[in-house]
């Protein structure tokens, strides 16, 4: 194991992946097929029923062979077995990082020095299960009404919205019909005036979600519905149509939230990984609770994967290593999260709040500079969208930009012949992305149409398309709780490896605190 600390580029498999990158880098994805015709094949793996397809990557058998050993030398398995261990990895703010806790089974053991989380997290877990099914039943009901609840409205920003907001569209298919199920976040008011609209008073339940209760964006929000539903309804409705997920008990007191409507979770949860926690109340309200365990079950298994399977057939680990490889070493700044299967459609906004606030940073844990990029730009689109809108840069573009395609082999609608063609265009995608059009072929092609030497002249260049540009395809059988869980950890875990390598703490956000401040100064100062 090396010495706590290390620079990454002071590492021996780094300098060795310099010199290897320029090796790599006279490669073609086209030599490299025509080389090994079971290159698909070799350079794939599967667990835990997800497939992963890096055989379009400038990687050979050597580039794995080197990444995974960088691993070993970063102390990414060292790292990893002490946040498992309950080890406070985030230094900065001297805290345990457990979201893993979240999804644990009763039989699993974490503990946070003499706090056993395990069993911390499963009273809450029965208690939002005593609490969902009274609402679902309709023996929790909103002041003054014969009627079950027929909304839900969250009340959060960032980590208490967007993967709230993600799931319920990802599993939109698995959903409860009798709630709908809405998200407030931003301060403008917008979003909040328009599904106020839509609702009736006495039939919502609003879930505030902040740890502390004073988040400006989600308190705004909150206080605004209160007050909408004093005018229309009473004094009486807020301790019926308000729960809230928070610590801070004096603040809900305040606001009147009644004690058995409150969820709490703990410091060792950061926000962005916290969907797994009481703050996926309203994920178990919109798709209910059996459905909800079923996501935890996702993580969980995704979780034993990631501990026991070695760097080169690890997914977690593949991923971070590949993104290492072509962020540090080809100069790619940012990567593009491209579902097809449009429910995914707020998954890749998801994964940008993962990856940017957790590894947009320039400091290593020892407080000195970090010498080399990190935190790579995440964006992305549903696929068939993001052909018509942003393929061209991918394509043809003077950006490197690695792609992952994300795709169901079944498709979660009854339009299945649909869902082929869906598949049939990421294959497509992928394969243009990888081989390219080269000048002979377009020329051949517009012969072949009978355009004259003097127009080919004038339009090839502009149509060859030089290839070799990255992706990994990742697929499994269907869209359900239980893979949607294991995607979200198989992302959780690759932000981890980066940051374990660049030695990084990924868990802090102090860069979003600074606009925070100043916004209350400004609002202070009137």
């Amino acid at each position: 194991m090396i010495e706590k600390n290390t620079a990454p580029e002071t590492l021996a498999t780094w300098k060795a992946l310099r010199a290897h990158q320029k090796e790599v880098g006279k490669k073609s994805l086209r030599e490299l097929f025509a080389k090994d015709r079971k290159r698909a094949e070799r350079f794939s793996v599967k667990a835990c029923g997800i497939r992963l397809d890096y055989s379009r990557h400038l990687a050979t058998r050597k580039t794995i062979k080197l990444l995974a050993k960088l691993a070993r030398e970063a102390g990414v398995e060292d790292l990893r077995d002490r946040m498992f261990a309950g080890d406070h990895i985030n230094t900065t703010e001297d805290r345990a990082v457990l979201h893993v806790a979240l999804r644990s089974a009763q039989k699993d053991r974490f503990r946070d020095g003499d706090q056993d989380c395990t069993a911390d997290v499963h009273e809450v877990l029965d208690k939002m299960e005593r609490f969902v099914q009274a609402v679902h039943s309709g023996e929790i009901r909103g002041y003054g009404s014969r009627l079950p609840f027929t909304d839900v409205v969250n009340i959060g920003i960032g980590g208490s919205d967007l993967g709230i907001e993600m799931a319920l569209k990802a599993l939109h298919h698995h959903r409860v019909r009798s709630l709908r199920v809405h998200t407030v976040s931003n301060i403008d008011g917008t979003q909040l005036a328009d599904v106020l609209e839509q609702i009736n008073p006495r039939t919502t339940l609003f879930v505030i979600c902040s740890k502390t209760f004073t988040t400006q964006e989600t308190l705004t929000n909150a206080r605004a519905a209160r007050n909408w539903l004093l005018e229309t309804v009473g004094e009486e409705a807020v301790a019926r149509n308000f729960a809230a997920v928070s610590t801070n008990h004096e603040a809900m007191d305040a606001f009147g939230i009644h004690p058995d409507y409150r969820f709490g979770f703990w410091d060792w949860v950061g926000g962005r990984y916290s969907v797994w926690s009481a703050v996926g109340l309203s994920v178990a309200l919109g798709l209910g609770m059996k459905n909800f365990r079923a996501f935890l079950a996702g993580g969980r298994a995704m979780d034993r994967h990631f501990r026991r399977a070695p760097p080169a057939e690890n997914l977690p680990m593949l991923l971070a290593l590949l993104s290492i490889w072509y962020n540090d070493f080809f100069g790619a700044s940012s990567q593009a999260i491209l579902p097809y299967d449009a429910r995914l459609g707020r998954f890749p906004a998801f994964l940008q709040q993962m990856h940017m606030e957790s590894n947009g940073k320039s400091v290593r844990k020892g407080g000195k500079p970090l010498r080399v990029p990190s935190g790579n730009i995440i964006w992305g689109e549903a696929g068939n969208n993001a052909q018509h809108s942003f393929y061209q840069l991918l394509h043809q573009g003077s950006r490197f930009v690695p792609v992952d395609f994300i795709a169901p082999d079944e498709g979660s609608s009854r339009f299945r012949d649909q869902h082929r063609l869906g598949l049939i265009n990421m294959r497509a995608q992928a394969e243009a992305l990888a081989f390219g059009q080269t000048a002979a072929e377009v020329r051949a092609d517009l012969e072949a149409r009978g355009m004259s030497r003097q127009e080919i002249c004038a339009l090839a260049i502009h149509k060859v398309h030089r290839g070799n540009r990255p992706s990994t395809l990742i697929r499994f059988r269907r869209l359900d709780p239980k893979t949607m869980g294991k995607l979200v950890a198989l992302y959780e875990h690759k932000v981890f490896t980066e940051g374990a390598i660049w030695d990084i703490d990924s868990f802090d956000q102090w860069g979003v605190e600074l606009g925070k401040k100043l916004a209350q100064q400004l609002e202070s100062a009137g």
